[in-house]
């Protein structure tokens, strides 16, 4: 709570209210859904409704948990309204318009200063105990993946086939899934968020492949491409480039390094195979509480990367009409470069439901 009380006089504030769910869960261990927390120099108040008091109270050792019918505004305003605080942060990104206008007009004299990305940049770098969950997220999905790939045969349902992947993830221990998996064959591979479908996998199609999982409220997120019966030249080619691509960006990852560097480097090796014109996403973005997080791998992004903080790395090439490719891991940015969390092998195109 240091950091964040720091971040507040830098700001020029002297409380911040949280409302963000992700950001509340990070700084109070509250996992229910509905609540406003409020932090100023000398205090950190957690208002819930009754529905989470009790709950409240169990989770959040060392907060004061008050009970309100409306936490937002009315809760918030009795709370400012003692506190006699001049200038109140709230996140921005995170209130709306007809939020920010009742809160407003309940207040008297404190202004109310849109916060951007404050509790986002202290979650940038992990704690070690954040590391450990994302890893048995991350492990989760590998070992469900290798279980139910022998099950993607022509003729599988694209969303019986993710079912199945949930379904064995669920019994695994995930707590739930950390998305709508994405299993996209054919022609719709070359859509880079084609959501599972009522299409049938046909012999000869490459499949893309993402899901992710979530355990002790961490993400992890996955994905891999592979060909269904068959595989020709050109699949292999194009798979070549994006693993080349993947490779080179893992391997450039290190501590002083910017986000957009990471990027660049994935993009100019697509660019000497011919397919930097169909890579249409960034090459990564942060993971933790939130299935995307900052630091994003990205065009303009000037984040420089420090130990703790955990990516994604998934360049991709989609070739409209044709299919695509991807491939991602999670990635640890360690002291001296880089530890690669996902273990499903990636050297060349897995072939599966040959008959």
């Amino acid at each position: 709570m240091g950091r964040l009380r720091a971040r507040l006089t830098g700001e020029g504030v002297e409380g911040i209210l949280i409302t963000r769910r992700e950001n509340i869960f990070y700084l109070s261990g509250f996992s229910g859904s509905a609540a406003v927390l409020f932090v100023d120099g000398t205090q950190q108040v957690l208002l819930v409704d009754g529905r989470y008091a009790t709950q409240a109270k169990a989770e959040c050792s060392g907060f004061t948990v008050v009970e309100v019918k409306r936490p937002w505004p009315d809760g918030v305003a009795a709370l400012l309204e003692r506190s006699s605080l001049k200038r109140v942060g709230f996140e921005a990104a995170h209130v709306t318009y007809e939020g920010w206008t009742k809160l407003a007009a309940a207040l008297g004299d404190t202004v109310l200063v849109p916060l951007v990305g404050v509790v986002e940049a202290l979650r940038m770098v992990k704690e070690q105990g954040e590391i450990e969950r994302i890893k048995e997220a991350v492990r989760l999905v590998d070992e469900a993946f290798g279980r139910c790939l022998p099950a993607l045969r022509p003729g599988v349902r694209e969303r019986d086939w993710a079912l199945e992947l949930e379904l064995t993830l669920r019994r695994a221990g995930a707590a739930r899934a950390a998305f709508e998996f994405i299993v996209a064959s054919g022609w719709r591979a070359s859509l880079p968020h084609g959501v599972a479908s009522e299409k049938a996998v046909a012999p000869g199609e490459l499949v893309v492949i993402d899901c992710g999982a979530v355990t002790g409220g961490y993400h992890s997120d996955f994905t891999r491409t592979v060909a269904v019966g068959t595989v020709s030249h050109r699949q292999q080619e194009i798979y070549r480039a994006v693993l080349a691509a993947q490779e080179a960006a893992i391997a450039a990852i290190r501590p002083g390094v910017t986000a957009e560097e990471i990027d660049r480097v994935a993009r100019s090796v697509l660019a000497t195979y011919g397919y930097a014109d169909y890579f249409n996403h960034s090459t990564g973005h942060g993971l933790g509480l939130a299935v995307h997080e900052e630091p994003r791998l990205a065009q303009g992004v000037e984040t420089v990367l420090q130990p703790g903080m955990v990516v994604t790395v998934e360049p991709g090439v989609y070739l409209p009409g044709e299919g695509g490719v991807r491939i991602e891991d999670v990635v640890v940015v360690t002291p001296t470069g880089a530890e690669v969390l996902t273990t499903t092998p990636k050297r060349e195109l897995v072939v599966t439901g040959r008959c």
